[in-house]
Parts: structure tokens; sequence; C-alpha cells
């Protein structure tokens, strides 16, 4: 079926209108590829004056298929090259055949859709915030493969085009206008259209040309021999390296298309691409965070890992459920205070309680302080300023919680203060309110025993700043109901959160295997491997913190805590009290007075005037001893977190692969160029995985041998997947 119609007006303009039959969204795939190919053709022997290329949908043009792209692989490189190459070809054919084309955008405009509307001569859009500009693709470990990365140099030159092609930088329609990007805005579909003709009339005894087909064109600011550009270049690499550690292809291939491509004509430029092009897709990175960053995590959003009756309770009124409107938090410290300021940016009264009006106003002083820089920067208003803070009502009173179909708590992890606040509250609330903890190790069962309605307590782990990191772990208790879980669910995609959704456990998941990372790290120390080659090797795995530092952050007294909450539920239980070369390492570290960050240094050292670094008494408290293969070092980091994370797995703790992998990358930074904790088996292969794996036993511990559904895997050879 047909991708693109044609259609002829009065004015003896032709409408190109994207309209695929197959989908909700406009996709640069196949039957697209074919229908304009054939409208090309049919529009060389016809008679018109110009072009508008507009959509049938709510957007112009979502971007490339990439169920294609994911499906690619080396043995159709040369085919896939072909095909890149042909689709470009009626592009260029579309710029370059001397009549006018205007793109209306009437919805976002993204990767291939911009690649589109590129290829048009006139760009106008409506003035509203569903338009969205930009080229994503590097986000998904891919380059723009429909001429973004020759012509948004060419548009707007060298310096100001990297932006958007190395960060995926999306912007809405007056940004883009600033930036060059469109030619007008419009103020609704009707004006759109309006302007789209005019500018086809006043052009239409034209021989139409984009600057860069204009005798005389020079790119802005010069090519990449340009002396204020080869500056540039010089270091750009070096920068790029820094930024992504030689993980990601993604980036490096598009400089190197951008700067290759600036120094040869357009069609020399755009084969260049093309061949970047297919070798990114078809590589096992982009298959990575496609497979993870695409598929999964709209399958997340999409309810896929929740059971059929949550499902259910999830459809009502037409697809979701109620959102709402008022929200307590329990305790305004760092956590509590960046819950309140998420939910009030997305419209959530939220009651911020603590046991001083002091306390509660100094967390509602978070979202002011972040508000405040927000405003200096310009990505906010005074009034929306206002409007959000108003929204947060600090208060010492347990009674403002009545109303609130919402209560999270958010104390510190202590059993028996949980009870108290929990009782305190539920006394305000309805019998259909739900009650969260904000806990990260502490088992939901137990906690829901404090409460009077355990079917509606439930698990809300988020991740600190919670108003910037973007996971939430919702936790199911055993009597945690499906009402519950949907109704979580449902507040966390309000909030414009990611949620996944485990089953109880000590640690859960995430905390769990983050803290198999830390602990790792920190028995490397005691073992006298240097620490300023743990720290490296973490950041050339991909990490975006090393296990050292981010223990720092979290605090060594935290650590000790949790570590012997642990103990003492464990003894209560009767069942055996694990250990980890860690716990010595900590132990001396507190000793020795240095509990991290906030206690004023910890492995690191924080000078007032100065960047931090690795304390030099680390030397002296753990001498170093002969060095392990580097490569030992960064894979015991990544192995010991997928193992954790399978065993989360065989034990049922996760439900799907999935919200492992989603879990791993957006809550506890498990480097994304895996796809996550789990797809990095897959990738490595679940043999070599597993042999490895038994190396790494015999060298550094049982910790690191193969849970027996890796042995199945590797048995088998086969991937852990969903299907």
């Amino acid at each position: 079926m047909k991708s693109i119609r044609l259609e002829k007006d009065s004015d003896n303009i032709i409408h190109l209108i994207l309209d695929n039959p197959n989908a909700s969204a406009n996709v640069m795939d196949r039957d697209f590829a074919v229908s304009l190919r054939e409208a090309a053709e049919r529009l060389k022997k016809d008679d018109y004056v110009g072009i508008i290329v507009r959509s049938a949908k709510k957007t112009f043009f979502a971007g490339g298929d990439l169920n294609w792209l994911y499906a690619a692989d080396r043995e159709e490189a040369a085919e896939f090259f072909a095909y890149c190459e042909a689709l470009k070809a009626e592009l260029r054919w579309l710029e370059s055949h001397g009549k006018p084309v205007v793109a209306a955008i009437n919805g976002a405009a993204l990767g291939g859709g911009w690649e589109l509307a590129l290829s048009c001569h006139h760009r106008i859009a409506i003035d509203s915030p569903a338009v969205k500009i930009g080229l994503p693709e590097v986000t998904l470990g891919l380059l723009p493969g429909g001429g973004g990365c020759v012509r948004m140099p060419r548009l707007l030159g060298m310096q100001n085009a990297l932006p958007y092609l190395l960060e995926g930088k999306q912007v809405g329609p007056q940004q883009a206008l600033e930036a060059g990007l469109i030619h007008q805005t419009a103020k609704d579909a009707d004006e759109l259209l309006e302007h789209a003709r005019a500018f086809v009339l006043a052009n239409a005894d034209t021989e139409v040309q984009q600057p860069w087909d204009q005798p005389g064109y020079r790119m802005p600011g010069g090519d990449a021999r340009n002396p204020k550009n080869a500056q540039l270049l010089v270091v750009a690499p070096a920068m790029l390296q820094q930024k992504t550690k030689g993980c990601f292809p993604a980036p490096e291939a598009i400089l190197a298309t951008v700067v290759e491509g600036s120094q040869v004509d357009f069609d020399t430029a755009s084969r260049i691409e093309s061949r970047y092009f297919v070798e990114l897709a078809c590589g096992q990175v982009a298959k990575n965070m496609i497979g993870t960053l695409w598929f999964g995590l709209n399958a997340i959003k999409s309810g896929a890992s929740l059971p059929e009756a949550a499902r259910s309770s999830l459809s009502k009124n037409d697809g979701e459920t109620t959102p709402l409107r008022r929200i307590g938090i329990l305790g305004a410290g760092m956590m509590g205070a960046g819950i309140a300021y998420a939910c009030a940016s997305k419209g959530v009264e939220v009651v911020l309680k603590d046991v001083s009006l002091e306390a509660a106003e100094k967390g509602k002083g978070y979202a002011e302080k972040s508000l405040q820089k927000r405003l200096q920067r310009g990505r906010i208003d005074e009034p929306r300023m206002q409007a959000i803070l108003s929204r947060i009502q600090p208060t010492d009173s347990a009674a403002e919680l009545e109303g609130c179909e919402l209560v999270i708590e958010a104390v510190f992890e202590d059993r028996e203060l949980k009870a108290k606040v929990t009782a305190e509250a539920e006394e305000q609330l309805a019998d259909s309110a739900v009650f969260a903890s904000n806990t990260s190790t502490l088992p939901i069962t137990g906690l829901a025993k404090a409460s009077q309605r355990p079917k509606n307590f439930i698990g809300l782990h988020f991740f600190s700043p919670a108003d910037k990191m973007p996971l939430v772990e919702i936790i199911c208790g055993e009597q945690t109901s499906d009402e519950t879980l949907a109704r979580a669910f449902a507040f966390v995609l309000q909030i414009g959160k990611t949620p996944i959704v485990v089953n109880d456990s000590r640690g859960f998941f995430t905390s769990r295997v983050f803290g198999c990372f830390t602990n790792e790290g920190i028995a490397m120390l005691g073992e006298g491997v240097d620490p300023a080659t743990i720290e490296s090797a973490a950041a050339l795995a991909g990490f975006p913190v090393g296990p050292l530092a981010v223990s720092d952050e979290v605090s060594l007294t935290l650590m000790s805590k949790i570590r012997q909450q642990t103990i003492n539920d464990l003894q209560r239980e009767g069942q055996p009290v694990p250990s980890h070369p860690a716990d010595k390492v900590i132990d001396h570290m507190l000793e020795l007075g240095r509990a991290g960050k906030a206690a004023g240094g910890g492995f690191y050292s924080y000078p007032e005037d100065a960047k931090k670094h690795l304390w030099q008494g680390l030397a002296k408290e753990f001498p170093a001893g002969e060095q392990p293969p580097f490569e030992d070092v960064k894979e015991r980091l990544l192995f010991i977190m997928a193992i954790e994370t399978l065993r989360c797995y065989e034990e049922q703790v996760l439900r799907s692969v999935r919200d492992a992998n989603i879990g791993s990358i957006f809550g506890i930074g498990f480097p994304p160029w895996t796809g996550g904790a789990l797809q990095y088996i897959n990738q490595y292969g679940p043999e070599a995985f597993a042999q490895r794996a038994r190396e790494l036993a015999e060298q550094y511990g049982d910790r690191f041998a193969p849970p027996q559904t890796l042995v199945q895997m590797a048995e088998a050879n086969l991937p852990l997947t969903d299907q």
C-alpha cells in the first residue's frame, strides 16, 4: 500500500501527502521508498508549478523504520547501502528538479522526517509544543543516514550543525526559526497551507535551488580546511573520546562523515554518509541500543510488563487511569524534596510533610532553587515557576494529608520509623488511597505489616536526584493488589518517569545490583588494585561514575547501616549472613573518619577551590600489589552486575528481560552501549560469557560463578528474551 498520495489543487500545486497506511505515524520504510520513487516518476511527466509536502497524520514524519534497521546485518550490507542510495536519490531529485518545494510541518519532524524536510527549499512549521525538530539517531547508536550529515553542515555550518548531529539536540518551532532551520511559523493548519501556497506561487516562474546548489556557494564558516574549523577539529576527536570513552561508535562516525563530507561535492558526501550509516546499522552497539532504548522502553511504557489484571485496570477510562490530583510525601530531605518537585512540575498538588514546618519549607526550597536556575537560563518564565511552587504545600501536620490519593514515604531506612509514619498517615487517608514506600532495600511485604490496608501498599523506589533521574522501580509486596499496581504504574507515567515492575526481595533489583558494582570496586581496592585503575576501568567500560566516586556520594555510613540492617533481619529469620571482601575496606574507612563526600572526604578528597581527586592516603591504607590485567578490572565490574541481574531474573525478582535492561541503564548506570545488563550477556554470547565467568570465579571469587540460567543459556547458546 502506498505511503504517499498525490493531489493537485486549483493553483496547479502538487500536494505530496504523507499517509502511511500501516502505522499511526509516517516512517521511512520500504513502502515509503517505493511510494516516493513512484511519485517522482509521475511528477517527471506532469505539469505543475511546485510541491507542498505535508502529512495526513498528527505528526509530520517520525523517522526511520527501526524494525527494518534492527534486522539489518552485515551479510545484507551491500543491498542495504544500495537501498539507502536509491532513497536519497529521490530526495536529491526533489530538491534539484527546479520547482519550488515546501515542507509544511504540522507536528514532530524527527530523524528521517527532518531529513525529508531538509530536502525542501522552504520549511514552515506550526508554532505548537507538538512540533519537535531534530536528528535523534545518535541516541540509538546510529547517524542520520538520509542526508542529515550532509545538509545540516551546508545549511548551518559545521560548528552549528554538530550539536544537532552529535547530541541529538531537538528544538521547538521558535528555536528552529532562530537557528535558521525553518523559514516561517504558522498559527494553525490553515495558515500553514496558506504560507506554503504563497511561497510556491511566488517562485513558480523561478528555477529554485538549495543554497548548496547555487553557483559560488560556500559552507557557512568554511569547510574542514578553514583555519578556524581546523583548530576545532584538532581537539574535537580527543573531546569526543573523553565523552564517549570509545564505547559509542556513532559520534565518531558522525564527526568523520561531516569532516570528510565537507571537503567533497554533495553527491560524494552523500555516499560517504551512506557507508558510515550502513556500518553502524549493521553493528552490535546499534542493535543493543535500538532493542532496549526503543523497543524495550516503548513496550514498558505500554504496560507490557504488567500482569493481565493490572493491564485491564490500567486500560479503564479510555486507555488510562484517572490522573492523580493530590499526593502526600513524608520526609522533606533530599529524596522527598526531589519527588515533590518532580510531581509539582507535572501539575500534581503535593503536601510535603516533615517533623517541623521549618524542615518542610527547606524541602520546598529545593524546588525553588532548582527553578531559579532554570529561570536564569531562560528555560522557564516567572508565572510558570510560581505555578509549580504553589503546588507544594509544606507542613508538619499529618492532618493536611486528608484528601491525598497517594502518599509516598521517603524517611530514613529505619523499619520502626517507617512503621510509625505509615500508621500516622493512614489515619488521614480514604480507604482507596495508595501508600507507597520509597525504601531502597527493605522488603515491602515486611513494611506493609504496619499498614491497615496491605493490598494498597506498594514500593515506589525513586533514584537520587529524584527530579532528574528517569526511573522509578515499582515493588509489589505479597498482598499488593493489581489495581494498586496499575494506579502506581500510571502515576509514574503521569510524572514523566519510566516504571519497571519487580517482585519483593531484599534490595529488590536495582539496589541489589548497584551494591555489587560498588562492592566490587571497593574489594579491588582492598586487593591492592590501584584506585585510579579501578575508576579508569569503569569509565572506559562506559559507566558514568566509578565505584569509588559513587560510594562517596552514597556515603559509606549508609552502606554500613544497610549492611547492619540486613544482618539483623537475616539473624532474626535464622538465615546465614553473607560477607563480602568490601566489608573490611568500608569498616576501615569509617574508622579513619572518611565516610564520603558529605562527611568531608572518603575515597576522594574534596578541596574547596579545586576538583575532587583520589585521596592520597589510599596508597598507605591499601598498598598496591601486583596489578591484574586492565581488561579483568573492566569485566569484573560489568560481569558482577550482569550476573547478579541474571540471578534476580532467575529468582523471579525481575519479571522481564526488558525491565532488567531498562532498569540497569536508567537506574544504576549500566553502560547504555550494551543495551542493558542482560543484553550484555546476549551480545557477549551466552557460551563465551559463561566461560569467562568461570575464569573470573576461579581468579577472584565464587560470586562470579555462572547461575543455573546462564548454564542453560550456554548449553543452548541462545539469548535470553521476553519472547
